[in-house]
Formats: C-alpha cells, structure tokens, sequence
C-alpha cells in the first residue's frame, strides 16, 4: 500500500471553506471515511484504508457477524445508524451493501438529507454504476462505483490479498485522480470500466469465479460418488494446473474428451452421471457444448472430428428436455420412476 501521507493543517472556517464544500477532496491529503455495511468487503476495505492512513469516523451493521467484524477489523471505530455515519464522513462514504439494496440506501440517505455536496460517495458493487447513486448526485455529492475483484472472508487474512488485485472502477472525468489516489492506497490497480459495460464485466467475474467454486464442488461431490475418500487431494494439483494453463495459455490450454472429440468416452461420462447424479447432466451438457464451440474456434477440435461428440450432446440434451430415455443410456429421474411404476 502507498505510503500514508501528511495531513494539511486544518483550514480556518468561514466563508472560503463553505465555498469549497461542493468539491470533491483533493488526491494530497488524508480522507475522513464512512462505512456503510460491515459485511466482509466493506470490513475490509475499511481496515485497508485506515492501514493507508485515512480516517474512518464510523461504520454501520446491524447484524452480530458484522459487530464481530467491526471488532475484529475496525477496533475502536464506532458503530452508528447508517444516516449518522453518512453524516460523519465528511470526505468519503463508502456502501458495502447487497446489489439490490444499494438503490434503496443511496435514495434513504439522501431523502434523510445525510449527504452533502462535495462528500464522494462510493459503492463497492460490481454491477452497478453511477447510475444508482443518482439520488446522491442530486444533491451535490460525487459518484464513484469501486468494485474489488476478489472474494472476501472478511477476516484479517483478506488484508494480505489486496495487494495487486483490480478494482472495476467507473468514475466522472474529474473524479478518476481521486479514484486511482484511493485503488492505489488499497494496493490495487484500476481497471476503467464504462457505465454501459458494468453488467457485463460484472457477468465475467461471476461467471469466472461464483460458477468455478459451484464447478470444483460438483467434481468433488462426483468423485465421492466414486468412492474417492479426500477429493480435495485430487482436484488441487489437477485445478491449479489447469487454471494456470488457461490463464496462460487461453483456449491451447484444453485438454480432455472433448477437445479430442472423444464422443464414446463422454457419452458413457453422460450415462453414469444420469445414473448417479441426474442434477449434475444438464450443466456438464451446457459446458460440453461451450468446450466444443471454443475448441472447434481455436482450431484444436476439426469439424468432422467433433460430429460424432456434437451429435451424442444434441441427443442427450433432447432427452433430458423431453424427460425421456433418450441419447446414449440416458435415464433421468422421470424416466427411473417411470421404468420402477
């Protein structure tokens, strides 16, 4: 994290500081923070930016987990209504709420008249922009959307992780000196990210990260099936080689039945898999498919190699869709009771 830095002598009070109080704070002094949501990002990225040097006042959460972080992370900063905190931090707010309750705090607040010209608010969703914190630029505060793109605990260990991470941030022209100033004291990189595209680049991390903890989790519950005692042994060497690889690598990092057009060897993957785990059929079906596309597109999988492959996938989906026996052995439940009637 960047040095912190020397705070200004405070400025006399008067008319030249109500002047200024509809600008955004500079880059070169330390920032008076709020936070509200004490869940595992705002925690943490509160503790990061007391460790940088800024001041935070106040933070609100209501629940036990959150009092035992502000504990744990934040000794000594008190706890306080959301309206109060928004009150107290003078430079930066800082929402660490869920997606879908952002626009409903950012509208309280400023309906509560707890935010003031000039006071940068910021979120830490992925998903949204600037847009949701319209209510808050109404009245004179300045928008930021800074978005971590890294999974939390919220406990001391996330602090060691910021180091070198992205954050996704979407900000007004003039605010982007003040935005890369706060990525770079959190030890991170920022990554501009356009209003539009916030959806998108939010779809890309969940799909990348959310959908690959549910993917490692249906391989090891398969391998228990098969009676592999620690899965976990398996998987880590196995995971780590190919997450690197196709970091590394992109699609010349493909391996396995499909990218050789192996259709025999997933058809009776496809089979035992209806047998023992029917759940588990559709999403190897969806990801399969989207392997073969992309292996064909690289050139790794030729056309008349994958038409066997293609062929075993379009028939086992059409039976799982119908509920019938269809495709190579497929049996899905409808089927297995039907046959047992």
């Amino acid at each position: 994290m960047s040095a912190p830095l020397r705070p200004r002598p405070a400025a006399p009070q008067g008319p030249a500081t109500a002047s200024r109080a509809a600008t955004p704070p500079t880059t070169s002094r330390l920032l008076t923070v709020g936070v509200i949501g004490a869940g595992r990002v705002g925690a943490t990225l509160g503790a990061a930016l007391t460790a940088a040097g800024h001041r935070v006042v106040a933070a609100a959460g209501v629940s036990d987990a959150s009092r035992a972080r502000l504990a744990l992370l934040l000794p000594g900063v008190p706890r306080r209504s959301a309206t109060s905190v928004a009150r107290a931090a003078t430079d930066l707010l800082l929402l660490a709420v869920p997606d879908d309750a952002l626009a409903g705090v950012v509208a309280g607040l400023a309906e509560a008249g707890a935010l003031r010209p000039g006071q940068v608010v910021a979120h830490t969703s992925g998903a949204h922009g600037l847009t949701v914190l319209d209510p808050a630029t109404a009245v004179g505060a300045r928008p930021l959307a800074l978005h971590p793109a890294m999974t939390f605990t919220g406990t001391p260990d996330d602090l060691g992780r910021l180091a070198g991470i992205s954050y996704g941030v979407t900000a007004p022209a003039d605010l982007r000196p003040l935005a890369a100033r706060l990525v770079a004291d959190l030890g991170g990189v920022p990554e501009w990210i356009g209003e539009a595209d916030r959806p998108l680049y939010h779809a890309a991390l969940a799909h990348g990260a959310n959908h690959l903890v549910t993917l490692v989790n249906e391989a090891a519950d398969r391998l228990r099936d098969a009676g592999v005692r620690q899965p976990e042994k398996v998987l880590a060497p196995l995971l780590r080689a190919a997450l690197e690889n196709a970091l590394r690598l992109g699609d010349d990092a493909l391996t396995g039945p499909v990218s050789r057009g192996d259709a025999g060897t997933v058809a009776r993957h496809l089979t035992r898999l209806a047998a023992t785990a029917p759940e588990s059929v559709a999403p190897y079906l969806a990801l399969a498919r989207r392997t073969a596309d992309r292996a064909i597109a690289a050139g790794r999988l030729r056309p008349v190699d994958a038409e066997s492959l293609l062929g075993v996938l379009a028939a086992t989906r059409t039976g799982v869709a119908a509920g019938t026996e269809r495709g190579p052995g497929l049996r899905t439940p409808q089927s297995r009771a039907k046959g047992a009637a």
